[in-house]
């Protein structure tokens, strides 16, 4: 398994007790491997972080989701996503929207808001930035954005 990718303690763990082998041997097993640096969530976490945002532009919510599904540790979480910068997060929802105005294009203004705020959602993006930051690009764009009365207003 580790040959292929990195994996987290856990899926080592859970792959060794489908295969039964005995908990202190692959206790025993996984120590060693930790040990010797084959094992390391922090580092699994850390890259799994960057690998996911730049790749497909999750947000904070959604890496953390997605590790604490891998088994790692909350803590381990929690400081592999602080170090998302909040800057580099809001740039990359930026991208994903612009990116997607394309497609949208000639679609009802409505529509395209819910289907752009809906995507930075479920890439695990906050209501009020996914808000923002489409009703900044269809301005920009020229969409009257005063017609959305649900949408929270523009600062």
């Amino acid at each position: 398994m580790l040959s292929a990718s990195p994996r987290t303690r856990a899926q080592l763990a859970d792959a060794l007790r489908r295969k039964n082998i005995p908990d202190e041997v692959a206790e025993r097993v996984l120590g060693r491997f930790s040990d010797v640096g084959l094992i390391d969530d922090e580092v699994f976490a850390q890259a799994w972080v960057q690998s996911r945002h730049t790749g497909r532009g999750l947000a904070r919510r959604a890496l953390a989701a997605e590790l604490r599904r891998r088994g790692v540790a909350d803590e381990t979480v929690n400081d592999a996503v602080e170090t998302l910068d909040p800057a580099q997060e809001e740039q990359t929802a930026r991208a994903l929207v612009v990116r997607r105005l394309r497609s949208t294009a000639g679609v009802e203004p409505a529509k395209r808001m819910r289907r752009l705020v809906g995507m930075l959602a479920r890439k695990g993006y906050s209501p009020g930035l996914s808000y923002r930051i489409v009703r900044e690009a269809l301005a920009e764009e020229g969409t009257d954005v005063e017609a959305f009365p649900d949408a929270p207003p523009l600062d």
